[in-house]
């Protein structure tokens, strides 16, 4: 089994959709309801590529995983107390793991990636957000050493915060 992380491109539009729309609907199961018809779209995605900020986790030429690796701040983050300066920041958006693939490591896979990414090319820190009512991602970046600072909102997703977290790589 080879499993490889690159850049995804307009062609894998369609099986990122797949990927992340039954990622939403797995964690609408479970009564998390993280992500829902507009967020994230396809739209998104598609931006996300053009950006060349989008990461498949491929096994296979099939897409089990994504991550957005990205420098740009949202707005919803511009008031977080931050633990480091606004200065060569990376910010992770839209990890997702194929429901039939997740507890293998995955996730892991792709947060090593998205910190060794980091570390080489001088990131100060990662930032992130992940949602409250989401137990397991909360569980999962504490033990990756990323720290809970302030919760910030998107209505559209829900009324339940989100909390931010960074971790700091080089300073």
């Amino acid at each position: 089994m080879k499993i490889m992380i690159k850049k995804a491109s307009k062609q894998d539009l369609d099986q990122l959709l797949t990927v992340v729309k039954s990622c939403g609907k797995n964690l609408i199961d479970q009564g998390i309801f993280q992500w829902n018809e507009e967020y994230p779209k396809r739209e998104d995605l598609l931006e996300d590529i053009e950006l060349q900020e989008l990461w498949k986790l491929e096994d296979k030429n099939s897409i089990i995983g994504l991550i957005v690796l990205t420098e740009n701040e949202d707005a919803e983050y511009q008031d977080v107390k931050w633990l480091t300066k606004n200065h060569k920041n990376l910010y992770i958006h839209r990890l997702a793991v194929d429901p039939k693939f997740q507890g293998k490591g995955y996730a892991q896979k792709l947060m090593d990636f998205a910190e060794k990414y980091a570390k080489e090319n001088g990131y100060n820190s990662i930032r992130l957000d992940t949602f409250s009512q989401n137990k397991r991602n909360l569980k999962f970046y504490e033990q990756r050493n990323y720290i809970k600072l302030e919760s910030i909102y998107f209505p559209k997703q829900s009324a339940f915060p989100f909390y931010c977290y960074e971790k700091i790589m080089n300073v």
